[in-house]
């Protein structure tokens, strides 16, 4: 299985005191490193403003690259642009490119990319909760519009609704957008009446939920959903900040639930797309509940199958 990073991605420097740090993917490599001797890494490439204007507009392309920044520059009161911030977002959008390319070529089954700035909450023409560009929606959009798929299921079961990525694609029915998240919480989007054209599915869960509630909405809603697409390849919005321990949140999940969701979402991918997935990291604020979360998520990932 191939893991995709790049040193840029610890250059994206948001300051001291901010949750979306620099040691998140540090501790992430480190842990799967130390976890899994046989993960085949690859150094992240940049992604081409070809490939970022399928899920963004030009006005946001020049304001993150062209932008002149000699020190942090606050897009909102969440989200940063540094002096390295340019070109962690190029390698960041770029590592699930470069993993859609290599699953849909029959080069590897599976992928994980171990990237950072995060990506989902960004919409087609804003930056916003610490996310630059939409990588997920770029691999997806790369996904349709390179590889011409007509199925593609976009699974985040991050704590924080990916706003940015359900407003790409809420018109466009060859991606499913399937999501659980806490509600209430930012960006408060995600409810359950929130359809597209059929094509998006929200499973808000209410603070404190835990194991049993996150599984039985999966089991029950969310996988047969999935099933149902008959998706031609998965992609994952990994974010692991529904962990217990997470400070920004207030759900209750541990590394075994990712594990499992983890599982349930390669099973379909066998089922229907040839075990292709790709994976990119999203949130996790807490150190230990992240390194724990990416060994649980990888493992499932490099499982043969059921």
């Amino acid at each position: 299985m191939r893991v995709y990073t790049h040193p840029a991605c610890t250059r994206h420097d948001p300051g001291p005191g901010h949750a979306e740090r620099p040691l998140r993917l540090v501790a992430v490599t480190e842990a799967l490193r130390e976890s899994f001797a046989a993960l085949d890494w690859h150094e992240a490439p940049s992604a081409s403003r070809g490939q970022l204007l399928r899920a963004h507009d030009d006005a946001l392309l020049a304001l993150v690259l062209d932008t002149p920044v000699d020190g942090p520059m606050q897009l909102d009161p969440d989200t940063v642009l540094a002096p390295g911030s340019a070109e962690a977002a190029l390698r960041a959008a770029g590592a699930g490119v470069a993993a859609v390319d290599a699953v849909l070529k029959g080069e590897e089954t599976r992928a994980f990319c171990a990237v950072r700035p995060p990506g989902h909450h960004a919409t087609g023409s804003a930056a916003m909760g610490f996310c630059l560009f939409n990588n997920i929606a770029v691999a997806a959009a790369h996904a349709c519009d390179k590889h011409g798929l007509a199925r593609v299921a976009v699974i985040d079961f991050d704590v924080h609704h990916g706003n940015g990525t359900q407003a790409i694609f809420d018109t466009d029915p060859r991606v499913l957008y399937v999501s659980s998240h806490q509600m209430p919480l930012y960006p408060d989007t995600g409810y359950a009446d929130e359809r597209g054209v059929g094509n998006i599915i929200n499973a808000p869960l209410p603070p404190g939920a835990g194991s049993e509630t996150f599984r039985k909405v999966w089991r029950e809603r969310l996988l047969p959903a999935i099933d149902a697409f008959r998706p031609q390849l998965v992609l994952i919005s990994a974010g692991f900040d529904a962990h217990r321990r997470d400070p920004l949140a207030q759900l209750e999940l541990d590394g075994d639930d990712y594990r499992w969701i983890t599982a349930e979402l390669v099973a379909i991918a066998d089922k229907h797309a040839l075990g292709r997935v790709v994976s990119m990291l999203e949130g996790g604020y807490d150190l230990a509940a992240l390194r724990e979360c990416a060994v649980a998520h990888v493992g499932a990932l490099l499982a043969p199958a059921r």
